[in-house]
């Protein structure tokens, strides 16, 4: 007996992914001219301010949720082989989301933010979300309950403890009172608030840019390369661990702060333990690729895959490490931390949604990669401008950090504000070449996946028996 999947859901996600990414990326190039080039403040719509939220929200929400949503809705019913339990609602799901999307980003081109880091959005459009993820779960236990394959593999865990965790995350976080249509105060106040705020935010990015990613992680690598998860074990031990010691991480945004130090070494100690979990996941999928590395050159997938992987691992350690007192009293508030921040976005997570759809495209058109050369081409591209953005503001982060720290002999500055800022300038510029450069490289990939999806091949619609 055949199985057919319902993936419309999953085409329109990932369509929308590739809209919202260029949008992100073109008001992130924007941003990045302004730090160096300020006259571009043309209007407050285009101001710093504004752009930067219109940014991290464009691409986290926009493209990230959009390529989590596609991808999640393709392996949910796959690894369940069980079409969706609801497939009108994933449809409503598309729709609300792109509506969801487009009003939060003229909301915040129009001022309307609340101030608190990935939870900008005023309470109307918090109600928006809401729904967006509850039709999100229902389809995700639907599907679950439905299910044939009883056995229950690692990346459906990471789906499930995604939409669990962002949900309470979410909620909690955007408690608040509304006194307008566009204006609301959350209902924390003073250091709890700022408590509450880190709690979700660095979980909220934990849950959405690496829990759903390692779910793609798992699945797509075995698939691509025909090899089996090294260890299904250790992907649960890991997936346990890291659900457990994440949630208590948050304080370490806050470190040499009134915060209460008890809570401060909470969040430090819990860093320090992520790395173990993280780095698990990392050594099961080199250890997946013992005996076969030719595939790094003979496998484009391959190369996306074990690079995004190295980067997460690389940022699992430099994140945690971050949260000691001594190094987060150079780092923090330094262009280090945007660095960091992107070597996470634009290494693993967009490195491992891009290979997840080179890979999810074809099956889903009946039809080979437009081009495999151009694929090829857009991962070296993508690791270029990546590594010329991340490592410029590492080191410019470090000269930011040590001129905010240098004192004279008689304890006064060595430098003020506005010598530290000039001192920028190089590395800002050399931050937006490297941004044009990985733009460059992201449009080759939009460019490759939207060729393949022109021209469908007669019955494509990916079809799986029961014993395959």
């Amino acid at each position: 007996m055949e199985t057919k999947y319902d993936d419309w859901a999953v085409k329109g996600f990932a369509v929308s992914a590739l809209f919202w990414l260029v949008v992100g990326l073109l008001v992130g190039l924007w941003i990045a001219v302004e730090m160096f080039y300020p006259k571009l403040n043309l209007t407050p719509w285009l101001s710093f301010g504004r752009l930067r939220v219109v940014h991290t929200n464009g691409l986290g929400l926009g493209f990230g949720l959009a390529g989590i949503f596609a991808c999640s809705y393709y392996m949910l019913q796959r690894l369940t082989r069980t079409p969706l339990a609801f497939p009108g609602l994933a449809k409503f799901h598309v729709v609300l989301f792109n509506l969801a999307i487009a009003l939060a980003a003229l909301s915040l081109f129009a001022g309307m933010n609340t101030s608190k880091e990935y939870a900008e959005l005023e309470w109307p459009l918090d109600l928006g979300v809401v729904i967006m993820w509850v039709v999100f779960a229902i389809n995700v236990f639907g599907t679950l309950i439905k299910r044939q394959e009883k056995q229950m593999y690692i990346s459906l865990w990471y789906i499930l403890g995604m939409t669990v965790a962002v949900a309470i995350l979410y909620i909690l976080n955007n408690l608040e009172i509304p006194v307008s249509l566009t204006k609301s105060y959350t209902v924390y106040s003073g250091v709890n608030d700022a408590n509450i705020q880190w709690w979700y935010g660095h979980n909220v990015v934990g849950f959405i840019f690496t829990f759903p990613i390692l779910a793609m992680f798992y699945y797509f690598l075995p698939k691509a390369t025909g090899l089996p998860i090294y260890s299904h074990r250790l992907s649960i031990i890991s997936f346990w661990s890291l659900a457990f010691a994440y949630l208590w991480t948050g304080a370490h945004h806050l470190m040499l702060t009134p915060l209460p130090e008890w809570i401060q070494t909470v969040g430090l100690a819990f860093s320090i333990f992520l790395i173990a979990p993280s780095w698990g996941s990392v050594v099961n999928g080199y250890m997946t690729m013992q005996g076969n590395w030719d595939m790094m050159r003979t496998n484009y997938l391959t190369k996306f895959f074990i690079m995004g992987i190295t980067f997460y691992g690389l940022q699992t350690i430099q994140g945690p490490t971050q949260a000691l007192r001594t190094l987060t009293a150079f780092f923090h508030y330094t262009d280090w931390v945007i660095g960091h921040v992107h070597m996470g976005t634009m290494g693993w997570v967009t490195m491992t949604i891009a290979a997840s759809f080179y890979y999810m495209i074809p099956k889903l058109y009946g039809r080979e990669i437009h081009s495999v050369k151009l694929a090829n081409v857009s991962f070296w591209i993508v690791l270029i401008g990546q590594l010329v953005y991340t490592v410029t503001m590492w080191i410019g982060g470090i000269q930011q950090g040590a001129m905010w720290k240098a004192t004279n002999p008689d304890g006064s500055l060595t430098y003020s504000v506005l010598d530290s800022i000039a001192a920028l300038y190089p590395y800002w510029k050399i931050r937006f070449l490297g941004g044009l450069i990985y733009f460059v490289g992201i449009l080759i990939f939009i460019y490759n996946i939207l060729m393949t999806m022109k021209r469908p091949t007669e019955g494509a619609t990916e079809v799986a028996t029961q014993a395959a």
